[in-house]
């Protein structure tokens, strides 16, 4: 449940600090005073839109911060655990906008991503707005009300996951297909290339040797003279050399290092250079033993180097490269092949994920259409109680396999009758508008008992109601609110006086700018707002009877 509602410098709301409770709550005020306010900015914290316009004039940003109590929610729980957002049974959001529009998202401290926000927010929450009928003449609309109400979560994700599995599958049948006729012309190309890519058949680092060994033998003659005059200067040259040198140096030390122990680590180091020399000297005598000119290997090399170089040069890429371009043509060559059995693989493939996708659309309309048949009952019942005695209300489920979509084969259209005798039709085609107020609150306060969600939010859902139907409305939200958190924002006393305690909104001028403020209402000021909200702002002794005669029945 909302534990806590902090906003800061949201629209005309300087500083808000709101504790909420269990059970229903009622949130009332004067006109234009901002009853909905506090639902606007709770939707930002939930992953709503945000615009640069809703931070305060004068100010540099908007921050609102929402403290849940996690205690029975099991699935919010599950969801930050696997997020590694879990921070013991409180779940915090925040939202921060600044004044130039930019939005920073967190989640028990730590920041996150708008989506997270938001899937987490659908787990804690649930908004039903004044704009609901609206949406309710929509199709879509209409089945992910009957989908949430049948808990179909997992079945919806599974189908809509067979859905593209198959489409995908599909996808690359038709690709293929295409490709095969269009890209004759590229496969003959890729024929020839590959053709005298096999036929060169270099080696992964061959060209990296070649080169190198191209090098050495070119260059023969030069490294053995050379070798030669570094092995004099180290250790064959007739009157004096490296070696020769480095040892009278190394006797000259040990003299010294008699005379004066301070030098005797002297002589071990230049012992040491004498036996670097000594390896050095070995190691060219080894390689200038090895130096052999091959008139015949020379040659050998010189074309392979050529016809590696001609060919890259063909190919338009670096020589080193040849290897890796031919494994690359090779898996293109590969892809653009359509062999019958390549086809015959992707026919099976697609046949295969059509009828998983087709078996869990199945299932899901056969859950849908039980879940209808008892929808149909409840939201007539809870029509009849709204003043709509007449009226029937009705879920068509039509399965029409030649429209497939992610959400399977089904088409959901909400019906209605209003009067005896009228065939059911589609809502938009029967339903005024204060009838079409009735029925969307008569779906989302039999569908919210159903949701699984421990907070539920009506803004403004009676609009369009007065009188004995208004009564019934607020029954209907307070036994709601028996079960789950219920916070409703209206202009109804019969709705107001049901809820377990009250919000009083209103507005005032301070330094030139308006500030909205939110207070709880003892009982005594519940009586007095409910009478100004039955006689407006005349209140008289009738007014204040009867309102505590709406707090007495409640």
């Amino acid at each position: 449940m909302l534990a806590h509602l902090s906003v800061n410098n949201f629209a005309i709301v300087k500083s808000l600090q709101l504790e909420l409770s269990k059970g229903m709550t009622t949130i009332t005020g004067e006109t234009g005073a901002g009853k909905s306010i506090a639902i606007d900015a709770l939707s930002l914290c939930l992953g709503g839109r945000a615009e640069a316009g809703m931070v305060r004039q004068g100010e540099e940003k908007t921050e609102v911060s929402a403290a849940f109590i996690l205690d029975n929610n099991l699935n919010a729980t599950r969801w930050l655990e696997d997020n590694d957002l879990l921070d013991q049974k409180e779940c915090i959001l925040r939202r921060i906008i600044t004044k130039d529009g930019r939005s920073r998202a967190f989640i028990n401290g730590s920041p996150v991503p708008l989506s997270q926000l938001k899937a987490l927010g659908q787990l804690l929450i649930n908004i039903h707005g004044q704009h609901a009928h609206h949406q309710l003449m929509k199709s879509e609309y209409q089945m992910s009300m009957l989908d949430q109400y049948a808990g179909h979560v997992s079945l919806v994700k599974e189908t809509r996951s067979a859905y593209q599995m198959w489409r995908q599958a599909d996808n690359q049948l038709n690709q293929l297909k295409e490709n095969s006729q269009q890209n004759q012309a590229q496969v003959q190309l890729l024929e020839y290339q590959i053709k005298e890519l096999n036929e060169l058949a270099i080696g992964e680092e061959e060209f990296t040797e070649l080169e190198q060994e191209h090098r050495r033998l070119a260059n023969s003659g030069e490294l053995a003279t050379t070798c030669q005059q570094a092995i004099e200067l180290i250790y064959e040259g007739q009157e004096v050399n490296a070696l020769s040198l480095l040892q009278s140096a190394n006797h000259a030390l040990l003299e010294l290092a008699e005379l004066d122990e301070k030098l005797a680590t002297l002589p071990n180091m230049v012992a040491e250079a004498i036996i670097q020399l000594e390896e050095a000297n070995s190691e060219l005598r080894n390689y200038l033993d090895s130096i052999d000119v091959d008139p015949e290997r020379m040659a050998y090399v010189e074309e392979r180097y050529s016809k590696v170089m001609s060919i890259s040069r063909k190919h338009y890429i670096a020589p080193e490269t040849l290897y890796h371009h031919h494994q690359d043509l090779l898996k293109q060559i590969a892809q653009l092949d359509c062999s019958e059995d390549k086809l015959q693989e992707l026919e099976s493939n697609v046949a295969k994920q059509y009828q998983q996708f087709a078996t869990c659309a199945d299932k899901l309309h056969k859950s849908r259409s039980r879940y209808a048949k008892e929808l149909d009952k409840l939201i007539t019942n809870s029509m009849h109680e709204l003043s709509m005695e007449k009226a029937k209300f009705c879920i068509e489920v039509n399965h029409e396999t030649t429209h497939p979509s992610p959400l399977g084969f089904d088409t959901v259209t909400f019906l209605v009758s209003t009067n005896p005798g009228q065939p059911l039709q589609p809502i938009a085609k029967v339903a005024s508008g204060g009838e079409l107020s009735r029925i969307s609150l008569a779906i989302q306060v039999i569908t919210a008992q159903k949701v699984d969600t421990p907070s539920l939010i009506f803004d403004e859902v009676d609009v369009g109601i007065s009188g004995p139907t208004a009564a019934v409305v607020g029954k209907m939200l307070r036994t709601l609110g028996e079960s789950t958190q219920v916070l409703c924002v209206t202009h109804l006393p019969q709705v107001a006086g049901c809820g377990h305690q009250q919000l009083f909104v209103s507005k005032q001028a301070k330094a030139g700018k308006t500030e909205t403020q939110m207070k709880r209402l003892d009982n005594e000021q519940r009586v007095a707002e409910l009478a100004r909200l039955l006689g407006g702002s005349q209140i008289t002794e009738s007014t204040l009877a009867n309102a505590k005669e709406l707090l007495i029945a409640a």
